[in-house]
């Protein structure tokens, strides 16, 4: 069966939202550093801590991480701080 959505993987990124994790504090390096970017398609990409093992066990009933997917965590203040530049759906 086929999904309603797919990533593209041949999207390019376009901008990155809000600042990077220096900037907020999460980090001092780019080296590994989390991050969030507009792809060329509109779709967003985001780079964070996989935390897949952790949580799989203890998901909200109806959640589920298929598995091509990985559960990722970025810090609030990055999540904030790309607020402006989400575009409202």
């Amino acid at each position: 069966m086929t999904r309603p959505w797919e990533a593209d993987h041949g999207a390019g990124f376009q901008r990155r939202l809000g600042k990077t994790a220096a900037e907020v504090g999460d980090s001092r390096t780019t080296q590994d550093c989390p991050e969030i970017w507009e792809l060329e398609n509109g779709d967003i990409a985001v780079i964070g801590r996989d935390a897949t093992g952790a949580y799989r066990d203890r998901l909200p009933p109806g959640v589920s991480i298929g598995s091509d997917e990985r559960l990722v965590i970025i810090s609030g203040r990055l999540l904030s701080a790309a607020k402006p530049d989400i575009r409202d759906a």
